[in-house]
């Protein structure tokens, strides 16, 4: 379709979406043109093919610059949703995020200043899918250039066989831009958005993309390996004295905001989940995607989770979020609902076998359940047109190094696990005969004792009562040495039947605040 050929819908759409975020910023009008009017603009139109410039309708938001950036990052997504992209529209990708997020920080309001250059409102939905649209671009193009690397590089040390066209063609264009998505300049506009939204000035659309950021900022550094800064990234979502914002016509916690984005909310649980678990936060691992599970759970259920946008990828990530909880539920003794951990048994009963009989069922259920982490290191392109050039590190797969960190904790556990199960026969044990148990000398045995503390010593999250982290253990039994004697003691001796009840009073509730908010037609 010509630039100057598309319908009078088009255009009226472009001026509606324009007035309602620039002018009038009514956030009923703005809901209702983002996730109604576009998909069916889009259906009908343009199923396929690429939205009209910028430059085209330029005229119809009063070549506003800052509304061309937001209208030129939609489209663009909307296009690499429906074709494949090459690296050129990476690129083209690239140029568009850095453009929209220059200028929403040009016009955000300095420090200390009553209000910004301009009005800018978006609703949460829209701040969201701007931020993970960006990430998952950036993933993108981490591994499409790791594979090209690789390729090229497998080719040249092969004299049987030449580079095809494309892999020279990417190759070439990947060198002439090897800054972009550069992992710094990303994490820059992450950290810069969090600095912003956080001001006492801040407008609420720099608040909800301050939040938003700070969940993207938590799926990067999961997905680079660095677990702890994942954790610390979601600091201000769970800040007690956030002040509350408004969401429509109610006033939110920054919390509450993101559980209201439901993608948002999957993103974090996911990405939070696979951090504690590889931080050795066991309980807090549990927590986080046991919650997630279950309101997903009730979610396929009612059929609620088939109305939002994306629903076909839901269903792959609960899928390994049980995975995750496999691992986590057998590693400690924690508490997950019911029905959770009859799914838990029920997909995963084979590969729990494995790992009690000794086999590598911890690897397999990791595998599946793990994020695709990323090399964000830009590789030497001539090396790769170079016959005997080294592929390591480069050419490695990230996530098997984490794999192989990963399978390195577990090998522990599972000598800790044999080590737990003879325990848990007694309340008295001599040292040495609890080494023979396990098939090791006692000068070797003895570290061991002291190792199963620390491994499962770990920090648990705070409760609405006491924010602060708090020490804990995920042992499940007690036990100190002492005369060459091991002292065993449950560290619960009797199941609470109430957390069980109350439980499930909750969920009633929600149950009934569900059915009351359903509008019956008669």
């Amino acid at each position: 379709m010509a630039d100057n050929l598309f319908p009078d819908s088009v255009k009226d759409f472009v001026f509606d979406l324009h007035d309602a975020s620039r002018r009038s910023l009514v956030p009923s009008e703005l809901h209702a043109l983002y996730t109604g009017s576009f998909r069916d603009v889009t259906a009908k139109y343009f199923p396929t093919s690429a939205w009209p410039t910028s430059e085209a309708i330029a005229s119809e938001c009063s070549n506003d610059e800052l509304f061309l950036a937001l209208y030129n990052e939609l489209t663009l997504r909307h296009l690499q949703s429906v074709k494949r992209p090459s690296v050129r529209d990476r690129i083209e990708g690239w140029h568009a995020y850095r453009k929209l997020f220059d200028l929403v920080l040009s016009e955000a309001p300095e420090d200390g200043a009553e209000k910004g250059r301009d009005q800018l409102f978006l609703i949460p939905e829209w701040c969201f899918d701007i931020l993970h649209e960006f990430l998952y671009q950036f993933q993108g193009f981490c591994q499409f250039r790791t594979t090209t690397y690789c390729s090229a590089a497998k080719t040249a040390d092969d004299p049987e066989k030449t580079p095809t066209s494309h892999v020279l063609d990417s190759i070439q264009v990947l060198k002439e831009n090897r800054d972009a998505w550069a992992v710094e300049t990303v994490l820059f506009y992450l950290r810069r958005l969090i600095r912003v939204g956080l001001q006492k000035n801040a407008s609420v659309t720099y608040r909800y993309l301050s939040y938003f950021a700070s969940v993207t900022l938590s799926r990067l550094e999961c997905l680079l390996g660095d677990y702890k800064a994942s954790i610390s990234a979601l600091d201000v979502i769970y800040d007690v004295d956030a002040e509350a914002l408004a969401v429509g016509e109610e006033m939110k916690s920054p919390e509450d905001l993101v559980n209201g984005v439901f993608p948002a909310r999957l993103s974090l649980a996911y990405h939070a989940g696979v951090s504690y678990l590889m931080l050795r936060r066991y309980k807090d691992a549990a927590g986080m995607l046991g919650g997630i599970c279950l309101f997903m759970q009730r979610g396929f259920k009612t059929g609620q989770l088939r109305k939002i946008p994306g629903s076909d990828q839901f269903n792959k990530l609960f899928d390994r979020m049980i995975a995750l909880l496999a691992i986590v539920t057998h590693i400690c003794s924690t508490q997950i609902d019911d029905s959770i951990a009859s799914v838990v048994r029920e997909k995963h009963a084979n590969n729990l076998s494995k790992i009690e009989s000794g086999e590598e069922g911890y690897e397999e259920l990791f595998v599946f359940a793990c994020p695709k982490f990323v090399n964000p290191a830009v590789p030497n392109y001539e090396e790769a047109l170079t016959a005997g050039s080294p592929l390591m590190p480069y050419g490695q797969d990230t996530y098997k190094l984490q794999v192989h960190h990963f399978m390195n904790e577990m090998a522990a556990h599972q000598t800790l696990r044999k080590m737990k199960s003879y325990m848990c026969l007694y309340t008295s044990i001599g040292v040495e005969k609890l080494a023979s148990f396990n098939d090791m000398k006692v000068e070797e045995f003895e570290p061991w004792l002291a190792c199963f503390k620390h491994k499962m010593q770990q920090l648990e999250r705070g409760t609405e009562a006491n924010a602060q982290d708090k020490m804990g253990t995920a042992m499940g039994i007690h036990y100190y040495v002492a005369e060459n004697t091991v002292h065993v003691d449950e560290a619960e001796k009797t199941r609470r039947f109430e957390t069980f009840f109350m439980k499930q009073i909750a969920n009633n509730d929600d149950i009934l605040r569900q059915i009351e908010r359903l509008k019956i037609e008669v």
